[in-house]
């Protein structure tokens, strides 16, 4: 069974840094890529960055390429988000997710079956 908790969200200055786990206390994490998403009030969801089982690959969306760092480690069974020179349009509730398929990469186009609760990250101006 799949358990997946987020942490480490909360309110930040413009310019400033949070990080966010995304910790799971089910099935063998380290067997699949997991990625991260974020929706903001009114807007659809939105991929924002992905990591392979290995780590080997990561992608990330074009928005917050140069600021966001996705990582894993796999002996704790978690993936972290570090995200840096945050902006008020980074204001959104993100979610973790887990690929249904052990041959996924992390990438956007992956299938996503399993998904966490989400954190609130709210970024002032």
């Amino acid at each position: 069974q799949v358990q997946l908790v987020e942490s480490g969200g909360g309110l930040v200055q413009t310019g400033g840094s949070l990080r966010l786990s995304c910790a799971d206390s089910g099935r063998t994490f380290s067997s699949y890529a997991v990625g991260w998403f974020r929706q903001a009030p009114g807007k659809e969801r939105e991929f924002v960055a992905g990591i392979s089982r290995t780590a080997r690959s990561t992608y990330y969306a074009d928005s917050v390429k140069g600021r966001f760092t996705i990582s894993r480690d796999n002996a704790k069974n978690t993936v972290y988000l570090q995200m840096n020179s945050l902006k008020p349009e980074d204001t959104a509730v993100y979610y973790c997710a887990v690929a249904g398929s052990p041959f996924a990469f992390g990438s956007p186009k992956d299938s996503y079956d399993y998904w966490g609760q989400g954190t609130q990250v709210t970024v002032a101006s």
